[in-house]
């Protein structure tokens, strides 16, 4: 075990009110594999985006705006994110189950956690109200004569899909893992990775950034004021949930409670 990892481990149980509690090796192996995988994520997430953009400045460049081939691309790219966090997410799982396998007895959830216990009610409609705008926004340049500004949207798009789906999936996943405890301190510990886990999935870093990217034609247009405003409007809006409702511990203890 690590002296920096046991030591991050013990700055998150304070964070979540948890500071009695000594961080177990159970913990501290959790808890180092998801700082890793969050940072392979923004890894990923930025060469998705750097793939992206270069594909749609070469296919502008070229012409191609309504050739089937760098749409191809585009879809190769969404399919290859999807996969690598699959990948990313499954290997977060696989550390989970080896460090319960050494487990010398487990204590499991008596209820399967749903969605609005883990997730929370304001970070889903956060979530669904994010993409409807950002896809009505890319649908209602569709119209525009532009065709490097039709193209565009036909990437925030394909984008948006992608991501869609690669959050509903992941989710199911959070959601459905079983919980790897041994005490009513890892299980409560358990609870709030999931909430963590969840609320970090929805952060909409890429929902925000395709239109902001990916919406710009011949000149400036509404479609780059809303853009921008999207991301404006978005970062208040979760700020005001982050900070008004209810923290991660929280809203772990209160899905504890429902048992």
């Amino acid at each position: 075990m690590h002296e920096a990892d046991r030591a991050e481990a013990g700055r998150w149980l304070a964070r979540h009110g948890l500071a009695e509690t000594e961080p177990s090796p159970l913990l501290v192996a959790r808890l180092a594999v998801r700082r890793r995988a969050k940072l392979f994520d923004s890894l990923l997430l930025a060469g998705f985006l750097l793939g992206a953009a270069l594909t749609h400045v070469l296919a502008l460049a070229t012409g191609a705006t309504s050739a089937w081939p760098p749409l191809l691309v585009l879809a190769a790219l969404v399919a290859g994110l999807l996969g690598a966090q699959w990948l990313l997410a499954s290997w977060v799982r696989r550390a989970d189950q080896r460090a319960g396998a050494r487990l010398p007895r487990r204590v499991a959830l008596p209820v399967q956690l749903g969605w609005e216990a883990v997730l929370g009610r304001p970070y889903a409609l956060f979530t669904v109200a994010t993409f409807a705008g950002a896809m009505l926004l890319a649908v209602s340049v569709l119209p525009v004569s532009d065709p490097g500004l039709r193209y565009g949207a036909t990437v925030v798009l394909i984008g948006l899909a992608g991501a869609g789906t690669g959050i509903v999936l992941q989710l199911r996943q959070v959601l459905a893992s079983p919980a790897v405890a041994e005490d009513e301190a890892s299980l409560t510990a358990d609870v709030i990775m999931r909430v963590e886990d969840a609320r970090a999935l929805v952060t909409p870093s890429l929902v925000w950034s395709l239109p902001a990217i990916f919406l710009y034609g011949e000149s400036l247009g509404w479609w780059n004021a809303a853009s921008v405003a999207l991301v404006v409007a978005g970062v208040i809006a979760l700020s005001l949930i982050h900070n008004r409702g209810a923290g991660v511990a929280t809203a772990a203890r209160r899905a504890m409670a429902t048992r």
